[in-house]
């Protein structure tokens, strides 16, 4: 098995196309298909299903990419480590991210890649998952900072890391000296929550039948700031992302259990669509920035 092996199949795997993939790697779609069989004989697996023109990742597919993801990562971070750059790089990359990762990850990310690439212009538009989904698929926008989409065969999304929502209180509320809370235990309590449009909420409300609690949800609001504002002020609980968590002495952030909600992060971009070098280089910014943090955590 070679390095071209694993990155031909992440071509197919994404694009799901034999002509789509071989024009991402510049190769003849025989050499792909080649290549792949080689790459299924060694595992001794099929990692694709072929069904006349369509072509679907098997479970054994599914599991390989997961796994060859954050290898091939590493490899794409030490080539641009010693990369020699005889022309600064240009261009333009267009980012879409939610508020949770507009706080703090995006910025940060966005700071190391023009520290290194200042000839990049970089786009960034906060957004709900939904419009970043469809902008993406529109190709209005060229990568996305979201949570995997329910429903989307035309993106692909590449896992970053699982994230823990928890309960927001201030620093006055009956449970702020708490460690940790049970899902249960936020039954008939006055809670401001995402619309029920959002993915996130949905998710909530799966865990709050789950664990048969019903919260008072006094007020919906779009937006993870005023969220924390209101709960800053009041006697009213909130649930949002560790991602959004925050310094202020007036919050308190208490990790839920039985069961815990949990959401995963990624990359996310249009399955087949090129992606020029500044894109590439972005996402592999997003990918070291968000290592860099997980080690910290």
């Amino acid at each position: 098995m070679e390095l071209r092996h694993l990155r031909y199949f992440e071509a197919l795997a994404e694009t799901l196309s034999f002509t789509r993939a071989a024009e991402r790697v510049h190769v003849t779609q025989s050499t792909l298909s080649h290549q792949i069989r080689q790459l299924e004989e060694e595992i001794g697996q099929p990692l694709f299903d072929r069904i006349g023109k369509r072509v679907a990742i098997t479970e054994a597919g599914e599991t390989l990419l997961l796994h060859i993801g954050p290898a091939l990562r590493q490899v794409d971070r030490a080539i641009h480590a010693v990369r020699d750059e005889k022309e600064p790089l240009v261009g333009e990359v267009r980012v879409g991210a939610t508020h949770s990762f507009n706080i703090r990850l995006i910025p940060q990310c966005v700071s190391s890649f023009l520290a290194r690439y200042p000839s990049v212009r970089v786009i960034v538009e906060e957004l709900s998952a939904a419009d970043i989904t469809a902008r993406i698929a529109a190709g209005k926008l060229d990568l996305g900072v979201s949570y995997r989409p329910a429903q989307a065969e035309a993106l692909f999304f590449e896992p970053l890391y699982n994230e823990e929502l928890k309960l927001v209180v201030s620093d006055r509320h009956p449970m702020a000296s708490r460690k940790r809370a049970r899902m249960v235990e936020l039954h008939g309590m006055r809670m401001v929550l995402l619309p029920t449009y959002f993915a996130t909420r949905q998710l909530l409300d799966e865990c709050f039948r789950a664990a048969g609690a019903e919260p008072q949800v006094i007020a919906e609001l779009n937006s993870i700031a005023p969220m924390l504002e209101l709960v800053r002020q009041t006697d009213i609980a909130a649930v949002i992302g560790a991602s959004a968590e925050s310094s202020d002495e007036g919050l308190r952030f208490i990790p839920l259990e039985s069961p815990t909600p949990q959401r995963t992060p990624g990359l996310l971009w249009k399955r087949g669509a090129p992606r020029a070098d500044p894109v590439r280089f972005f996402a592999t910014t997003v990918r070291r920035v968000v290592d860099r943090l997980e080690q910290k955590g």
